[in-house]
């Protein structure tokens, strides 16, 4: 299935679109489960070789089992199966990461709940050689009190994607800031042709982007709402100001996941992910222009959701060190088989700084410049905030960009229970 399809089961955009762009696995409750695909026989099977258990869920973009099968298949250290998940994803996890028979490798995004659960171990060890060559922010996702709990496996960054042909018609400038956006959106808009796409939702999706662009954060460094200012509200409000402005496409037959809004010409801009990148570029060829979702104003700064998926030990496998050494390999070692997985099924940034800047693919138009956006404004989840806090945002978001609700009221019933959930965390 083409990477722009969205597919039935749990894919990694249906995972950011059910969080509002927030990792986070279903609030890690115990779950009842009965096969989780974990070896019957965690230490043998092949000799003396251990045999391990790689969890996966589903990815709608053919190939990926195939070549997952592969990689596991070449590891020499270890008899590794590889369980492919369809459907809830999260929940099946949530049930082996409180057993014995669960993964002993396996993907996810960290949240503090799986620190304070003691399902994952620290994989400083294994990352020191190389820890200069990822992103700071690809770090900051995966750590809990100073130590690295996960390690990328890919970066799917979003932002907005544009026909610059359009642009240039109506004499407009990719915009610098939310003002400028929303005026270049309404300049786009005709009778046949919407100025962006955000989403069904009203653009939920840019909650992050938009607080972010005001010089705000889901938490401070410190744990506490950073999302409580007056910047914050008037970014939130500005949001509103695009949604009410009737430039923005709703009803569209797919979500803004999918490119097919921009592809079937209903709009000049959309957000979206970098993995709809190759469909846009077959239809549009030097066309197609990118930004990072605007600055609030001259104070602030862009801002580029970085989103993916990581790679984990399980604190319950049977064969700790083992798994270690083939999360190594593969993730740090195999450079040929990162770019693989990265770009040759669906088109994501390798996490390796080194990697994304030899990719081929990656060196010229639409997709050269995503990665140096990504590079200098991508903002990655905080593993602190947790889905709780999630659904509070996302609440205060809908009541304010959908219903025009005052930000500060607003803002101020999501803080109470973003704070009850940090007392419980942090005391």
């Amino acid at each position: 299935m083409p990477a722009h399809v969205p597919n039935a089961g749990l894919t990694r955009r249906d995972l950011l679109k059910r969080t509002g762009g927030l990792a986070a696995l279903a609030a890690f409750t115990a779950a009842c489960g009965g096969n989780t695909g974990r070896p019957a026989d965690p230490g043998g099977g092949g000799g003396d070789k251990a045999t391990l258990s790689q969890w996966y869920h589903q990815y709608g973009e053919t190939g990926t089992k195939e070549a997952a099968l592969k990689y596991a298949k070449a590891y020499p250290d270890a008899n590794v199966a590889v369980q492919w998940t369809p459907g809830d994803y999260g929940a099946k996890l949530s049930s082996g990461l409180l057993s014995n028979k669960g993964p002993d490798v396996f993907e996810s995004q960290l949240n503090i709940a799986m620190v304070k659960g003691n399902q994952v171990v620290a994989l400083d060890d294994i990352l020191a050689d190389v820890k200069s060559d990822f992103a700071e922010e690809d770090l900051a996702t995966n750590t809990i009190d100073g130590k690295v709990y996960g390690i990328r496996m890919i970066v799917d960054p979003q932002v907005i994607y544009y026909r610059k042909s359009l642009l240039d018609k109506a004499g407009i400038k990719p915009p610098e800031t939310i003002d400028d956006l929303i005026a270049a959106s309404k300049a786009l808009t005709t009778n046949k042709v919407k100025g962006i796409f955000v989403g069904n939702d009203g653009g939920l999706a840019l909650g992050g982007p938009a607080l972010w662009s005001s010089g705000g954060a889901y938490l401070t460094p410190d744990n506490k709402p950073g999302f409580t200012g007056d910047r914050a509200a008037q970014a939130f409000s500005k949001l509103h100001e695009l949604y009410a402005s009737k430039s923005t496409l709703l009803g569209a037959p797919t979500d803004w996941t999918d490119p097919s809004a921009i592809l079937q010409g209903l709009v000049a801009m959309q957000w979206i992910g970098m993995w709809a990148l190759p469909a846009m570029q077959k239809a549009f060829g030097d066309d197609l222009g990118v930004f990072a979702f605007p600055k609030l104003d001259a104070q602030g700064t862009p801002a580029v959701y970085s989103g993916g998926w990581t790679q984990f030990v399980s604190a319950k496998s049977q064969n700790v060190d083992a798994a270690k050494k083939f999360v190594k390999w593969l993730w740090i070692d195999n450079a040929e088989d990162q770019e693989d997985w990265c770009l040759n099924y669906g088109f994501h940034i390798p996490p390796r700084k080194s990697l994304a800047a030899k990719a081929s693919k990656l060196q010229t138009g639409a997709a050269a410049e995503t990665v140096k956006l990504t590079q200098d404004y991508g903002r990655t989840d905080n593993p602190s905030w947790t889905p709780k806090m999630g659904s509070a945002f996302n609440d205060m978001l809908t009541n304010i960009i959908r219903k025009g609700s005052d930000p500060a009221g607003e803002i101020s019933k999501a803080e109470k229970t973003v704070n009850t959930e940090l007392t419980r965390l942090f005391g």
